[in-house]
């Protein structure tokens, strides 16, 4: 029974077709969400439970704080609140919600049957969180190294693209 797999992967493939697709930013960040989410989810199906909760507090957690972080610094006005307001109505909600539920039923399906006790669906063995930390840190540890650096240079380009000039606001007071 490979249904939970497949109906993951549709779920990860049609929310990245909305992200890409998704003219209005917030829509795409849930979309987003729900993509990375759904990778989670295949992540335990196929016996990596430790990487699936990695999916979750990384990606999807870190997305969410990044995404505030960059409203903040944006500075947004009182017009922007009003747009937002109009935009995250109901209908906007109800994709991510609808992907979000067939999710959950999945999950609770495999916790509920044999996929929790006898080994990985798809995977050989479960793979924990010392094996990762191994490959991570000896096989690939010239691109964790790149990763970081590339982390760094975006840390430095958003800290520059988001810095005001001392006078540019009272400017935008006064103009």
């Amino acid at each position: 029974m490979m249904w939970p797999f497949y109906l993951m992967a549709l779920v990860a493939i049609i929310s990245t077709i909305r992200v890409v697709t998704n003219t209005n930013p917030v829509h795409a960040l849930l979309s987003l969400i729900v993509s990375l989410l759904a990778v989670a989810g295949i992540f335990l199906i196929v016996g990596a439970p430790f990487a699936g909760a990695l999916e979750v507090i990384v990606y999807a957690g870190a997305i969410m704080v990044l995404f505030v972080f960059v409203v903040m610094m944006l500075n947004l006005g009182q017009q922007t609140m009003e747009q937002e307001r109009k935009w995250l109505n109901s209908s906007a909600w109800a994709y991510p919600a609808l992907m979000s539920f067939l999710m959950g039923l999945i999950l609770v399906w495999m916790l509920g049957g044999e996929y929790t006790t006898a080994g990985a669906t798809l995977g050989r063995e479960i793979i924990g969180p010392k094996a990762v930390g191994q490959s991570l840190f000896t096989h690939y540890l010239l691109l964790v190294e790149v990763a970081a650096m590339l982390l760094l240079a975006s840390l430095v380009a958003a800290f520059h693209i988001g810095r005001r000039e001392p006078g540019a606001e009272e400017e935008n007071n006064n103009g």
